[in-house]
């Protein structure tokens, strides 16, 4: 196995993934359902269809947890997947569903509501790489949310909240910095298990990271275009 020397001038891991990501990124930012978030201008139809997809998404965004969980090669790492599970599962999930009747959305309607085609591909994809992959893949296919959304919520807030309040509480929500500091952790997760891992192995979470940078943007566009099956 080729190992990585710890040279303090290599750029870390996660940001040559940022890097090699950074136009699927930037068109996440310039996205018109994000925009119209920012700005306070995204028609209620387009986010109540984003919010209803989110929760299914969270759903199965627990799987994962479970899977890091199980697999985690060291009993910290183990916790804290465990600790998101249960995070997500139960605080996260009753805000959303209380997020949700601001949009006159009801717990009955989000445990129904079916998954859009993005939806599916896009959970369907991280399950898989979570049960089948290496367990650094996993970890570099689930960072694009946490961090993107970190992301994305910092950039939005620093440009100043719109009058819309339940837009300027999404925005609030995600700048948070107890938010950003569950995506540094996974950032320096990432970075850790690559540390160790052959150029092969590097490559993999690459192409993980992509692949769900990219469903992140399909997700907004799912979204936006009010998306569902066309048969």
């Amino acid at each position: 196995m080729t190992q990585r020397s710890s040279d303090p001038d290599r750029e870390a891991f996660s940001a040559r993934l940022r890097r090699l990501a950074d136009p699927i990124w930037r068109a996440q930012h310039e996205h018109p359902f994000v925009r119209g978030i920012g700005d306070g201008s995204l028609d209620l139809s387009r986010f109540r269809h984003w919010v209803r997809q989110d929760y299914r998404f969270l759903v199965e965004y627990c799987r994962l947890f479970g899977l890091a969980a199980a697999r985690a090669p060291d009993l910290d790492t183990l916790a804290r997947f465990a600790d998101l599970l249960q995070a997500t599962a139960r605080t996260e999930m009753d805000l959303h569903r209380a997020y949700a009747r601001e949009f006159d959305i009801t717990p009955a309607a989000l445990e129904a509501e079916p998954m859009t085609p993005t939806t599916r591909a896009y959970t369907d994809f991280l399950v898989r790489v979570a049960a089948t992959r290496d367990f650094a893949e996993l970890a570099a296919g689930l960072l694009p949310c946490m961090w993107g959304f970190a992301e994305i919520g910092q950039v939005l807030a620093a440009r100043g909240l719109p009058a819309e309040p339940r837009y300027a509480k999404w925005i609030r929500m995600y700048a948070d910095p107890e938010f950003a500091a569950l995506a540094e952790w996974c950032r320096k997760l990432v970075d850790r298990l690559a540390a160790g891992a052959d150029d092969a192995a590097r490559g993999r979470m690459e192409e993980a990271f992509l692949t769900s940078s990219r469903y992140e943007y399909l997700f907004w566009e799912m979204a936006w275009r009010l998306e569902t099956w066309p048969v």
